[in-house]
């Protein structure tokens, strides 16, 4: 159990008045000593409480992150058991200077772990390093980092669990004013639901629906092949309705190439089932904004098409909002079996040159982030991020060709992309099925 600083014997003494008044002046010289001419002044506020937390892991869906975060001592976060290593984090909302941070350990304790500080969620420098714990409440103080994400990172368990904090609390001061608003979270997926129902324990789009409404986003959008084989309306209704549709209310869906194998003609289906959600603007492409970003939902099929190309560019040169993201189906830069589609890379053109941040796509049914690049595949800090989320219940493809700028690929475990935004910054996760987080982006702030 780590405290403050080593203290001397404690001796017990008989209460009397004298000793009494002895210790009120004792405290009171204390603080005048620690604080000359602050007679009365508070240490560094917490800054944590509240605030967005990821991890690496989840034991199951009780005990998540964010309740390692919210001033009740009776809850807790919880890893996986039985592997090294595991971390926690949190987004402090702001550039801090960071001076104390405390830590509660349940029964499931790090016997090895590193506190450390990042500027961006990509690089971290440690605060502290413990080898040798033993539980309880460790108590780090004296800390001089500088940051906007703070992790708490074990490398060795105490028990043959996993790890498990009560609270984090990290004390400090914000450099950077009141942390960003218009916080919102948004579910993702694409190439969802497969002719299958939940009486098939194979069938995976029931378990990213359950997944995605637990996780209770602003709204969800998807990036295309909602519907498996033909997207007939007749599936729909079998299928997709009985697991997504139950929040299609809040979906904002687009279409992708299995859409358009519709007999009754290309996208019948999807748009008969989607109705104005699919078209609010009368067309199978359409914007919308939240917060403030401002998303563009694209038609991929027909990047082609004259009117969809001129419609987007003039969408963008309306635009007031400061962070752009689309979302479509065919991804320019791919490592799956489809690989790069070359059919993409004029609607990069265009949201490249109106300064877009994020790109979310399908199709390859796995999971995959790019590090930011241009319309050619050059890697540049002005460039858009592209993610591949295509795991939402179709069978998985392999990884087969990993292209340049490639930061993670997982193919295997269904899951969803829960991303969350701020008036200037993004990040996510990819979450499988199993509530386990698989991978964390970096936290970027828009162009």
């Amino acid at each position: 159990m780590r405290l403050y600083a080593s203290a001397p014997p404690r001796r017990t003494l008989p209460l009397t008045p004298s000793l009494v008044l002895a210790a009120v002046l004792l405290l009171v010289g204390g603080l005048l000593l620690a604080y000359p001419g602050r007679a009365g002044a508070a240490v560094d506020p917490l800054i944590s409480g509240g605030k967005p937390a990821t991890s690496s892991s989840v034991e199951d869906s009780t005990f998540g992150p964010g309740k390692a975060f919210d001033g009740d001592p009776a809850t807790r976060w919880a890893s996986a058991e039985g592997s090294d290593p595991q971390w926690i984090r949190v987004d402090l909302g702001a550039t801090a200077t960071v001076s104390r941070v405390r830590l509660s350990w349940e029964a499931a304790y790090a016997k090895a772990y590193r506190v450390e500080i990042s500027a961006d969620g990509a690089t971290w420098t440690p605060l502290a390093t413990e080898t040798a714990g033993n539980g309880g409440t460790d108590d780090w103080t004296g800390l001089t980092g500088k940051g906007r994400h703070l992790r708490v990172y074990g490398t060795a368990r105490g028990t043959s669990y996993g790890y498990s904090l009560y609270e984090v609390e990290v004390y400090g001061t914000l450099d950077g004013g009141p942390p960003p608003t218009g916080a919102f979270t948004v579910v993702a997926a694409g190439d969802i639901a497969a002719q299958c129902t939940a009486s098939s324990s194979s069938c995976a789009h029931p378990k990213t629906a359950a997944l995605a409404q637990r996780i209770n986003p602003k709204f969800y959008l998807t990036m295309g092949d909602n519907q498996y084989d033909d997207a007939l309306l007749s599936d729909f209704r079998a299928y997709y309705d009985k697991t997504w549709g139950v929040f299609k209310a809040k979906t904002r869906p687009v279409p992708g190439n299995h859409e358009t194998y519709d007999p009754a003609g290309s996208l019948a289906g999807y748009k008969s089932y989607f109705g104005a959600i699919a078209y609010p603007q009368g067309k199978p492409y359409y914007s919308y904004d939240e917060g403030n970003w401002h998303f563009v939902a694209l038609d991929s099929n027909s990047f082609d098409d004259p009117a969809q190309i001129q419609w987007l560019k003039d969408d963008l040169a309306r635009n007031t909002k400061r962070c752009v993201a689309a979302h479509f189906h065919h991804p320019l830069y791919s490592s799956g079996g489809h690989g790069n589609d070359p059919v993409s890379k004029p609607v990069w053109q265009i949201l490249y040159g109106a300064k877009a941040d994020l790109v979310l796509n399908g199709h390859d049914h796995h999971y995959e982030r790019f590090a930011p690049q241009d319309p050619s595949g050059r890697a540049t800090a002005d460039g858009i991020v592209e993610i591949v989320g295509g795991m939402g219940g179709a069978e998985p493809y392999p990884i087969e060709t990993v292209q340049p700028n490639s930061q993670k690929r997982i193919s295997g475990p269904y899951g969803v992309l829960k991303l969350d935004f701020t008036d200037t910054t993004y990040t996510w996760q990819y979450v499988g099925t199993d509530g386990q987080v698989k991978d964390s982006g970096p936290t970027y702030t828009c162009h």
